[in-house]
Order: C-alpha cells, then structure tokens, then sequence
C-alpha cells in the first residue's frame, strides 16, 4: 500500500471524523482523482511542440497523455475549432496517492523561493487547484534534454462538500499551504 494511502487510512479518518463530528469513516472526505494538464498556444504553429509537451506529460506521470483539442475558434489566436492544443493525464487509485506522494515531498520543495502554496486556490466545491510555472521541478525531466519550459495546472478533486473540509484533508495529508495572517 502506499505511503500516503496508509497514512490517510491510519491518520487522517480519524483525525477528520473527530474534527467535523462524522459518525461513519465513509463520510470522511478523499481524493478522488487528480488531473495534470499543460497548454501549449504554440502548437498551432508547429506541432513538434506539442509532441514535446507530451512526452514531458508522460515522463512525469507514467501515463499515456490524451491530446486536447480546441472547442471554438478564435481568429485572434489563429485557433480554429478541433486543432490540438494541450495535454492532460487523468489519474487515480494507487498511482494518484503516488503523484500526490512525489507532489509533496519532491516536487513542491524544489519550486524556487516557495513560501507555500496559496491557501484560498479552492473552488467552492472542495477541488484544489495550483499551477507550476515549469516543468524542470519534477526530477523526471532532464533539465539539458527539454525544448522549452513549460507549465502545467494540477487539480486535485476531491469527495468533501466544502472547501474547509477538503482544505484538512489536504493539510492532513501534507499539502504545504501557505500561513494565514502572516505578515510579508
């Protein structure tokens, strides 16, 4: 089992069911999938761009990543309906609990002058967004063999109702927010 299933399992259930007063364990909030995605506008020129980004989205996360596509036109951006433009990897089960394991402790401490990850970058709903300005943070990319850089968004979607419960979800599991109130 992974490292932070079992400490969501041995640690977080319980600490989440005494803080919001939850009788049974399935109430208790958990993520359910993350997605990673990365734009590349650049793609509509020329497509070894794209074919780049997605071997940078499958070096970090060990998956096949699906080509996304324009859903209108805009004739500013010479973007026509249907052309590639992205990238995104959908992941869940053991294999989300092991991205989210690397996020954490490997990735997060990398990014340079991180002072923590906002606090308010929830949707109402208790997903939890964030974007990584590059993607040389990850230790999968090598820096010497990367085309451009590029960043990505991650989602991390969770079952709670309400951004305060997916908030301590998050904490429990060792999400590095930002402090509130501090003074900068």
């Amino acid at each position: 089992m992974n490292r932070v299933k079992e400490q969501y399992i041995k640690q977080v259930v319980p600490a989440l069911k005494k803080r919001f007063g939850y009788k049974n364990p399935h109430q208790v909030p958990q993520m359910a999938k993350i997605i990673i995605s990365m734009g590349v506008g650049s793609a509509t020129q020329n497509k070894a761009i794209l074919d780049n980004a997605v071997k940078d989205m499958e070096q970090i996360t060990g998956r096949k990543a699906i080509v996304t596509k324009a859903r209108k036109s805009i004739s500013n951006f010479k973007l026509r309906q249907g052309m590639p433009i992205g990238c995104k990897v959908t992941l869940r089960g053991e294999v989300m609990y092991e991205f989210f394991d690397r996020l954490v402790s490997i990735v997060i401490p990398r990014i340079r002058d991180f002072r923590g990850i906002p606090a308010n970058a929830f949707d109402g709903r208790g997903n939890f967004s964030v974007g990584l300005k590059e993607q040389t943070v990850f230790p999968e990319i090598e820096y010497d063999k990367i085309d451009a850089i590029r960043g990505m968004n991650i989602t991390i979607v969770t079952s709670a109702h309400t951004d305060e419960e997916s908030r301590e979800l998050l904490r429990e599991l060792g999400m590095p927010f930002q402090k509130t109130g501090a003074a900068e």
